[in-house]
């Protein structure tokens, strides 16, 4: 049996290997406290719960689903995305239900991408965005994201033959890894980048509503011109600790919309109906819970942020996001920092060179720990730190 080419150059998945290497330890008798995978502990607001049991019981959500999704799903993104950031979009042509954005971060490639086409890819990033190229036949323009321009791409440092042969343009804020921002004139530039260059531009947005000291994230679809360019995708995974039940959202370009739903509807059946309208109960719900997280987040963020500078890490204080981007000390890779707080301290957390070339001299840490484990974590991390210098 010969696999093929694609699955023999696909590198292992970061956080299977993360988790695999929890699991050792486990398996030893060992207490690790995991700092790297950004799954909210949280749980799901109970209202939304409550919907999706009620919803479960019903004959009709027994049944396959549209791939398009329910229309009154599409109309509570729409109606959500009106409220939170003024952008108008046409439920039947602007909106697409995901299986979690993943799903279509993963596949919107096959909509640009043929052998031997560009996507430009930041760096770091999300791993799915350059996998997603690859599984389309593509390669990745990688650009750099560094500290000193605040982890923006630049743009006008694009090969001007580079940005010719280019078919579609990556950018992802608030970031993950590095917990950046950006405003409304960053994504003006990407949109007169995408329209002189005919580009399809997607921007990954999951973290919109996971905020701190009062900020709130812009949209790139707020930006004149965004929807005739590119789409955005969306989650409720991190906004309302959804992770487990898989939905999420495009907008944008109705052209890109319909691509997507074509190479989606010949792999794939949809997002179960109870699920989907559990996700209309949270979008149309409550909201008072996004804060309440988002309290219990900034908490444990100054926690750890204040622990990193004791121990000789360098961070910039995030206004958004789930996670903290530190500047490990000279001298060490980011693999032999991770594997010594594993080894040494119990602590996991997520070595920068998993996420690009440009991430080699960080660790990310996720905030996705109750606080008591988190605290646990801190005390543990100020006490290798001691050993280490004393």
């Amino acid at each position: 049996m010969r696999t093929a080419k694609r699955i023999e150059n696909l590198p292992p998945y970061l956080f299977v290997e993360i988790s695999k290497k929890i699991a050792e330890k486990q398996k030893k008798g060992e207490d690790v406290i995991s700092l790297a995978i950004g799954d909210p502990d949280i749980p799901t607001p109970p209202h939304v719960i409550e919907r999706l049991c009620q919803e479960a019981h019903v004959p009709e959500n027994q049944r396959y689903p549209e791939s398009e999704g329910l229309p009154e799903f599409r109309h509570a993104i729409a109606d959500w995305y009106k409220n939170r950031f003024g952008v108008a979009l046409d439920p039947d042509t602007e909106v697409l239900p995901l299986i979690g954005a993943k799903d279509g971060v993963g596949h919107v490639a096959l909509c640009f991408i043929d052998p031997g086409d560009i996507a430009l890819v930041p760096d770091p990033a999300y791993p799915v965005y350059a996998i997603g190229t690859m599984f389309a036949g593509g390669s990745s323009y990688y650009l750099p994201l560094v500290e000193e321009h605040g982890y923006l791409p630049d743009l006008e440092s694009i090969p001007s033959d580079i940005a010719q042969r280019a078919k579609m343009l990556w950018i992802n804020y608030p970031n993950n890894p590095t917990a950046a921002v950006a405003d409304l004139d960053f994504f003006e530039r990407v949109v007169a980048f995408a329209k002189k260059h005919d580009i399809a531009v997607c921007h990954d947005g999951p973290y919109t509503e996971v905020t701190y000291d009062g900020y709130r994230p812009v949209s790139f679809m707020q930006v004149p011109g965004a929807s005739d360019v590119g789409v955005e995708f969306h989650s409720l995974s991190k906004t309302y600790n959804m992770t487990g039940w898989r939905v999420g959202m495009v907008v944008g370009d109705a052209r890109i919309i319909d691509a997507l739903t074509r190479v989606k509807s010949n792999l794939d059946s949809g997002i179960p109906q109870a699920i989907q309208y559990a996700a209309i109960e949270a979008l149309t719900g409550p909201q008072d819970c996004i804060a309440q997280h988002n309290a219990i987040y900034q908490r444990r963020r100054d926690l750890l942020f204040n622990t990193l500078s004791e121990i000789g890490l360098k961070a910039t204080l995030p206004r958004a996001s789930l996670y903290i981007w530190a500047r490990i000390p000279e001298g060490h890779t980011s693999i032999g920092f991770a594997t010594a707080l594993l080894d040494e301290a119990g602590v996991v957390v997520t070595p920068g060179i998993g996420y690009g070339k440009c991430g080699e001299g960080y660790i990310r840490i996720s905030l996705t720990v109750p606080d008591e484990r988190l605290e646990e974590a801190v005390a543990r991390l100020r006490s290798w730190h001691k050993q280490k210098t004393s």
